[in-house]
């Protein structure tokens, strides 16, 4: 595949995540943010360490040792991570995570919720089994600041069951949560953990002259409806998304086959298709 500098079959400015398969013409987008040693660790997790164990100059190869938790940059969750009995990111059928859909242009500010009217409004309509991408505008924030994970915007309840009831192939955010921030263990205490942004319900209490657990008494009610609903979600949308907002895409965001893990890192692809003509191989000889 090469970088997509020229194009006639498209026009406008070219976006450096897009490249296009030469023989099919497909024209694939990155949706993932880079993920590294300098990925924004998810506040209360330890930073990711990545250590050569063998190096060129002196073993003539490299190898290197990663160690971090799986929320850390663009990654899929298991319904397994907030229900308790559901499925690993192994056992979720293939099928979950490669499919068409739409991703939405939903602008959001700082708490504020996108709701049912939102999705309702947003264009392309989301049909039955989609894969719904929720693009907000804030992956333009993403970076190691209280702002991208503390004051981010969020799915209201009502908004994850309008989804659960469209039967979404996974659903994706250009936020740290699914839910909103003030509804999760970063502004509230929850079983002994949070609020893990100390500052976080300080400042919600300056702004507004209220209290987070008066305002936000469910603790990631969206989330983990979409748990219980068997369907993946996927954190930390960025790279190109805005290339193909308001489009209908395929997606391709497959997991590692580890049965019963909670999350993974995953590659998330957006996929079109602009001669209309490539079809999948049939798979006989």
């Amino acid at each position: 595949m090469a970088v997509l500098e020229e194009d006639d079959r498209r026009q406008g400015p070219v976006r450096r995540g897009e490249v296009v398969e030469p023989a099919t013409g497909l024209v694939f987008v990155e949706l993932s943010h880079e993920w590294g040693h300098y990925t924004p660790a998810y506040p209360g997790y330890r930073d990711i360490e990545v250590r050569r164990v063998a190096t060129h100059a002196m073993h003539g190869v490299l190898t290197q040792h990663v160690r971090t938790v799986m929320h850390n940059g663009t990654h899929v969750n298991a319904p397994l991570h907030l229900a308790q009995g559901g499925l690993g990111i192994g056992e979720v059928p293939l099928e979950r995570f490669f499919g068409n859909g739409v991703v939405l242009s939903v602008p959001k500010g700082e708490w504020e919720y996108v709701e049912p009217a939102d999705l309702e409004a947003a264009t392309p309509a989301v049909e039955r089994g989609d894969v719904v991408i929720v693009n907000t505008g804030w992956h333009r924030n993403y970076s190691d600041n209280m702002e991208y994970f503390g004051h981010a915007p969020g799915l209201s309840e009502a908004a994850a069951r309008w989804l659960a009831e469209r039967d979404a192939r996974f659903v994706g955010v250009d936020t740290a949560n699914v839910d909103h921030p003030l509804a999760t263990s970063l502004a509230q205490a929850h079983r002994f953990i949070g609020p893990l942004i100390v500052e976080l319900p300080r400042r919600y209490r300056q702004r507004t002259g209220r209290e987070v657990v008066d305002d936000y008494p469910g603790w990631m009610p969206a989330h983990r409806l979409l748990a219980k609903a068997g369907i993946p979600t996927v954190e930390n949308v960025g790279g190109d998304v805005d290339a193909v907002t308001g489009k209908r895409c395929a997606f391709h965001a497959v997991p590692w086959n580890w049965p019963h893990a909670d999350a993974c890192l995953v590659r998330l692809v957006a996929i079109t298709d602009p001669s209309g003509a490539y079809r999948i191989e049939s798979g006989k000889e």
